[in-house]
């Protein structure tokens, strides 16, 4: 390879490299909050047209893990909504402006919830032009590897292992969901046995009450 094509590959390994992370990619945000009871919480996430916007929820904590979720556009109509869920997923297209999304435990007058979301927000570039780096590669007719190729293959590798740390960010979450149920699970059963173990003691006194009176002698002696 000769001189003119090694400073060629340099020049356009260095700025794929300070620029890969300016391409289209998605964006993960995560959040944990406690919902106290009768009481209703919202979000807003600024979008761009033609963006596309994903959000997941669970209820982590809480009686009947039940959360109501409302989802409105920028102009305040009401994308989605959904009662009494334990979790939900929803992808929607985007327009500009900022999106709300809230969460309603209006319903519940003793129980607050722990509640988890995740936001995922895809193309959410400005749609500048990507192809400045083009103006760095002189005689690209003497590379044997296309420079989009190479932008290709790091957008990918990058984009799987954003899936890879989201799909771990779930699995805590339901981890997270379940150790509350068992839990509240053993709570229960350790006040239940401890009811149980009452009960029996105050009926085994009183068997032993009324077997001992049943053989008394209540005939009074006389002098």
């Amino acid at each position: 390879m000769g001189k003119a094509a090694l400073i060629t590959l340099l020049l356009a390994a260095v700025y794929t490299v300070q620029r890969c992370g300016s391409f289209s990619q998605s964006v993960d945000n995560d959040f944990t909050f406690t919902l106290p009871a009768g009481r209703k919480e919202c979000f807003f996430q600024t979008m761009k047209k033609d963006a596309t916007l994903e959000i997941e929820y669970q209820v982590l904590d809480g009686a009947s893990l039940d959360i109501d979720f409302y989802l409105f556009s920028p102009n305040g109509d009401l994308v989605l909504s959904e009662e009494r869920q334990s979790d939900g997923v929803h992808t929607v297209e985007t327009v500009d402006g900022d999106y709300e999304f809230c969460f309603d435990n209006t319903f519940s007058r003793i129980s607050e919830k722990v509640i988890f979301f995740e936001l995922i927000l895809d193309h959410m570039n400005d749609g500048e032009e990507q192809e400045d780096w083009k103006n760095y590669v002189i005689g690209t007719d003497l590379l044997d590897m296309k420079l989009e190729d190479i932008l290709e293959t790091i957008n990918s590798v990058k984009a799987r292992l954003g899936k890879s740390l989201q799909i771990q960010t779930l699995l805590k979450a339901f981890e997270a969901r379940d150790r509350n149920i068992q839990e509240s699970n053993y709570d229960r059963v350790n006040f239940w046995s401890m009811v149980n173990l009452v009960v029996m003691v105050v009926v085994c006194v009183t068997q032993v009450y009324l077997l001992k009176s049943l053989f008394e002698d209540k005939r009074k002696s006389r002098p």
